[in-house]
């Protein structure tokens, strides 16, 4: 196994490993039965069981313009949102936007139902301080589903491992930011009565509950998926992977092994053959000269960075 990560028989003995990959279940948490639920873990079943509903309706409500609404949604706030703005440039800062250009793409995010970009980046940092350790939010090593999506019904346990939120100052420290996170309901639910009233139930269908279902699950499958399957070009010490399929329905998000080898990086699609739009989108803000300060991974870093150069160095 391509990195640092060890486990005990004992361990292996009583947990195995996930289906066809070599990451082992190392600790197990209570997801269903048996556990206290806070008042945020009930609120968030009942918001992403509505959404999950609500996209159930898309079979029966199909037609081109609802679909190409759905599709231009899902672009709109799941590259430029989510990708772009509170990926790698709020989390990991690795361009520089205007102010105006900046907060459109981060309200984008708000519009993706991920949480406002306080609470998003926050556990972003924190993933990347302590992945795949014991502190981590939401790794694999308690199984495919916990790290995919039961993290998110466990509020306790996002409190146990990560109290402060004290990685965020940058962002707190801005008005902007601050009044999303208190209002971020507000914007959400406003946005979603404005689809319904300018375009009635097939438009709320698809803008709202397919584009947000699916960009849920294509987020989750970065946090999952791409901790177990794939492969592994640079030595990170975690179970980060490249993923080919999963990086071409993300806007490149999927070659994760890249970008927890280079998370400044603006590029996660490292090689010119990786299929990488979220890069492609910044290149182009950076030729216009809206991105400014764009940050890449220098040769000397890749070669430090690469298997080959570690085991010449053993």
């Amino acid at each position: 196994m391509k990195n640092m990560i060890t486990i005990s028989n004992s361990a292996l003995d009583s947990y195995g490993k996930i289906l066809l990959s070599d990451v082992v279940i190392t600790r197990k948490r209570n997801l269903f039965w048996g556990r206290k639920r806070t008042f945020t873990d009930i609120k968030l079943v009942v918001w992403i069981s509505a959404i999950h509903i609500l996209a159930l309706f898309g079979p029966f409500t199909f037609s081109w313009d609802v679909f190409c609404f759905g599709l231009l949604m899902y672009v709109l706030c799941g590259n430029f949102g989510v990708s772009i703005s509170y990926h790698r440039h709020l989390a990991h800062r690795s361009f520089k936007l205007p102010k105006w250009l900046e907060y459109t793409f981060a309200y984008l995010g708000v519009l993706a139902c991920q949480r406002d970009p306080i609470f998003w980046v926050s556990i972003h940092r924190h993933h990347h301080q302590y992945v795949d350790s014991e502190k981590d939010t939401h790794s694999p090593t308690f199984g495919f589903w916990f790290s995919h999506m039961g993290w998110l019904f466990d509020n306790g346990y996002i409190v146990e491992k990560y109290k402060e939120r004290n990685n965020v100052e940058d962002l707190k420290s801005q008005v902007f930011y601050t009044f999303i996170k208190r209002t971020y309901i507000m914007h959400v639910v406003t946005w979603a009565a404005l689809v319904y009233y300018f375009g009635g139930f097939r438009y709320l269908v698809w803008g709202v509950g397919v584009a947000v279902a699916w960009g849920y699950h294509m987020t989750f499958l970065v946090n999952s998926a791409c901790h177990i399957w794939g492969n592994q070009t640079w030595n990170t010490g975690d179970l980060s992977k490249n993923n080919w399929w999963i990086a071409l329905i993300t806007f490149g998000e999927g070659w994760h092994n890249n970008h927890h080898a280079f998370e400044y990086s603006a590029r996660h699609g490292i090689e010119w053959w990786q299929f990488d739009i979220g890069w492609y989108t910044i290149r182009f803000l950076e030729t216009i000269g809206l991105a400014t300060n764009v940050k890449l991974p220098s040769e000397a870093h890749k070669v430090k960075k690469l298997f080959t150069t570690i085991n010449k160095v053993k």
